[in-house]
């Protein structure tokens, strides 16, 4: 008997979920959702990278659903350094960009899936589920165009000029698109300003513009295609 009470604990046991997003308020939407649940609880809400690694390793959760875009380091490098450093974690990236240009970036990341913020509620809910489950958690469009590429042997780091560009380029790449000088980019993801003029400088190299102009320019089309 007492066996089975300890079975039947397990298995109704909430899984225990870290939210990592350095906007409050959508701390706040995403923590009410999930509580809602009968089997999802938050155990842990961090706001930066290295918040989210202290919690990672005090309260042991099940899953981190982690943004793209955090202070000081993008969430795609702290979903890369989790599975080397908490291989039992699973992640989800969760996230207002895109998921055209992150989607894929994510997963190489080791990321279980990607959702965009704009998602409705219960399909956030199911790709959560998913990757407790050991499934994957993307749209079905993305998931599609994964198997696409995947089928055509070409999943891995394409042939473009911004695919050749780290995460935290892309991240700043974006900004200059939306037309954020340096400044406002540097306080925005708590750089220096003179850290992300270098990262302008490698950007630009990247994708072989002749000036800051032509870089702007870029930037734009790339943001105004979807990115």
């Amino acid at each position: 008997m007492a066996r089975n009470d300890k079975n039947n604990k397990a298995a109704h046991r909430k899984a225990r979920l870290l939210v990592v997003d350095d906007h409050p308020i959508a701390r706040v939407g995403l923590a009410q959702l999930i509580n809602q649940t009968p089997d999802l609880v938050v155990c842990g809400e961090a706001e930066s990278a290295a918040q989210a690694r202290q919690l990672i390793e005090s309260l042991k959760p099940d899953l981190a659903i982690v943004d793209v875009a955090l202070k000081g380091e993008s969430g795609i490098e702290l979903v890369k350094d989790a599975r080397q450093r908490f291989p039992a974690l699973k992640t989800l990236m969760l996230s207002m960009h895109e998921e055209s240009q992150f989607a894929e970036r994510a997963l190489r990341a080791g990321a279980r899936g990607y959702i965009m913020k704009e998602t409705e509620p219960e399909k956030i809910l199911g790709a959560i589920r998913n990757v407790l489950a050991g499934r994957f958690g993307f749209s079905e469009a993305m998931t599609s165009h994964l198997l696409g590429r995947l089928a055509a042997g070409t999943l891995s780091p394409g042939a473009s000029l911004v695919d050749q560009l780290s995460d935290r380029e892309l991240e700043i790449l974006r900004f200059i698109g939306r037309g954020l000088g340096t400044r406002e980019i540097a306080a925005k993801i708590n750089l220096s300003p003179k850290t992300v003029e270098t990262h302008r400088a490698h950007i630009r190299d990247k994708l072989k513009c002749k000036d800051a102009q032509d870089l702007a320019r870029v930037a734009y089309d790339w943001v105004r295609d979807g990115h």
